[in-house]
């Protein structure tokens, strides 16, 4: 998201990052976590300009939605890669790509696709 905004000219403008609730410790394990990337300990190593926002369910919030219907195609998308995922061919063409746009769909593996934790490599049998 950084890398995207510095390309806009808007990295140093304040930017709120919606998550929706779920428990008291698992909000504040993330808020913890988040402050602790946006203080420097990033692959950068650069303050960040991103403030957490909580959102309940009852907000029906239509960025969480949209986050909802393009998190499951996207996760079945690393865990069967070599299974068929027509969604996924349709949302990989919006993410961040190392090209530019010119490059849609097409090297935005660790650009605006990231696994957290990496995958580790099959061990050989």
């Amino acid at each position: 998201m950084y890398d995207f905004l510095s390309e806009k000219g808007q990295h140093r403008a304040s930017t709120h990052v919606i998550f929706e609730r779920r428990g008291k410790r698992e909000d504040n394990e993330l808020e913890l976590e988040f402050c602790r990337m946006c203080g420097g300990a990033n692959r950068m190593g650069v303050q960040l300009p991103f403030e957490i926002v909580f959102a309940t369910k009852q907000v029906n919030s239509t960025g969480l939605q949209l986050a909802d219907l393009v998190a499951r195609p996207i996760g079945m998308s690393v865990l069967r890669a070599g299974q068929e995922n027509r969604a996924f061919e349709v949302l990989k063409r919006k993410f961040y790509c190392s090209g530019g746009r010119i490059n849609a769909g097409e090297g935005f593996e660790n650009w605006g696709l990231k696994i957290f934790p990496p995958p580790k490599s099959e061990k050989p049998r």
